[in-house]
Formats: C-alpha cells, sequence, structure tokens
C-alpha cells in the first residue's frame, strides 16, 4: 500500500471519527491515538467505524488484563515474569489486583457491546474505558517505577540458582 492511499484512509478515519466525537462527546482523536494507537482502525475498511475504533482499544486493554493476570498468578509463566514478581511487594500486588479488577469489569462489559452492535453503547464504552485507562495508567506507572527501583536489590539478594 502506497503512503498516500493510507494517509487518506487516515484522513478519512478521522473525518468519521470527529463526526462521532461531537455526537456522543467522546475524547479527541489524538488523545485516543496516543494511548490506544486507534489509527490501526484506518487499515479496516468499514461501515462501523466506531466499532473499529472500539475494537483497537478493547485490544489493548485486554493485553493489559492478560499481561497483569499473569503477574497475580504466575502459575506455569516465563522466567521473566517470575523474576518481575519477586520484585514486588504488598503495595505492588495490591494496586496491581485493583487494575486488574477495574479491566476485568471492563471486559464484561464489552461482551453485551460485543454481541449486539449499538452505536450509543460503543461511544459509550469508548468512553468509559479511556476514563478506566486514566486512572489505572498512573498506578501501573507506579508498579512499573518500583519494580525499577527494586530490581537490583531484590534480584541479586534472592538469587538462589536452580536448573534442575
Amino acid at each position: 500500500m502506497d503512503k498516500i492511499s493510507k494517509e487518506s484512509k487516515l484522513e478519512k478515519l478521522k473525518k468519521e471519527y470527529k463526526k462521532l466525537q461531537e455526537k456522543y462527546k467522546l475524547p479527541s482523536f489524538n488523545e485516543l491515538n496516543e494511548d490506544f494507537s486507534i489509527e490501526k482502525a484506518a487499515e479496516n475498511e468499514t461501515d462501523f467505524v466506531i466499532r473499529e475504533v472500539r475494537r483497537q482499544i478493547s485490544e489493548k486493554a485486554y493485553n493489559y488484563l492478560r499481561f497483569i493476570e499473569t503477574l497475580i498468578n504466575p502459575v506455569n509463566a516465563p522466567m521473566s515474569i517470575m523474576t518481575l514478581v519477586k520484585t514486588f511487594g504488598v503495595e505492588e500486588k495490591n494496586k496491581l489486583t485493583e487494575i486488574y479488577k477495574k479491566l476485568m469489569k471492563n471486559e464484561l462489559d464489552l461482551i453485551s457491546v460485543d454481541i449486539e452492535f449499538s452505536e450509543k453503547k460503543e461511544a459509550d464504552f469508548i468512553k468509559n474505558t479511556h476514563k478506566i485507562w486514566k486512572e489505572i495508567k498512573k498506578d501501573f506507572m507506579e508498579v512499573v517505577k518500583s519494580v525499577e527501583k527494586n530490581w537490583n536489590t531484590k534480584t541479586e539478594n534472592g538469587s538462589r540458582k536452580y536448573f534442575g
């Protein structure tokens, strides 16, 4: 695909989104694009722009949900996850659990939105997910910073190696 046709698809997406934004008081395209890469929706030709935008948003939320689920319950997780988990204190575990609850509730809401199309439900889901993301992003960054701070201390002190 050449650059000109891709740009025109993106511009078309932005124009269609702008109409939806005004109709449903949605966040700006740029704001959602920064957090959820919604410009990818331009790759799919559709009559339901709002559904494609929602899919991009829900895909990122789902990926974080699964990642956090693995951190909270690292059964059969790769060694890299186990190394991360060892750096968590009680506060980090509690924050991850709260983030997980919010994302899981959002995932349950997605099911009803996905089953029966409604432009209004799609818009409400986008607004709600954006609101949740703004809330959890700060907490998740605090967990990441704590892991970075504790990385050398906790990984070196408990460095019993087992290659059994």
